[in-house]
């Protein structure tokens, strides 16, 4: 099974699929894409399919910076991220929560940098990836 909750590489996802999939969650998609957007105009979206074990995500670019991944998953989303070292100290150094840091702790590093992944399933799962954008974005 993928980790997004489209697997199908000849369908790129609809909005009502996507709607239907996060369910809730999907303000909090609408939401964090808001929030980007207003940080980090333009901003483009695009969907990309990453192979079976992946799935179909959202990426969201400004300029030709990637600034983070969506993949959506049954009821919630993944924020996804690649952090340089920069960006990673300046985490620590921002007011984001232990639990947040630790994911960014235990990613695994690439040549691009560490592959973060944040489940967002609340409010504050927004805020914390907006912050993360931002730190990223600034590093």
């Amino acid at each position: 099974m993928a980790l997004s909750a489209f697997d199908d590489k000849s369908k790129e996802p609809l909005r009502g699929e996507l709607t239907g999939i996060l369910g809730q969650a999907a303000q909090l998609w609408d939401q964090l894409i808001s929030n980007v957007r207003s940080r980090f105009d333009p901003l483009a979206e695009e969907w990309g399919f990453s192979g079976k074990q992946w799935g179909w995500a959202l990426r969201l670019k400004h300029k030709k910076r990637a600034v983070l991944y969506l993949t959506p998953s049954d009821g919630f989303f993944y924020a996804g991220f690649a952090l340089g070292q920069k960006a990673v100290d300046a985490a620590h150094d921002s007011d984001l929560p232990p639990s947040v840091l630790d994911i960014i702790d235990n990613s695994q590093k690439f040549a691009e940098g560490r592959g973060v992944r944040l489940e967002v399933r609340s409010d504050v799962d927004v805020r914390s990836v907006t912050q993360l954008a931002d730190i990223k974005m600034a590093n």
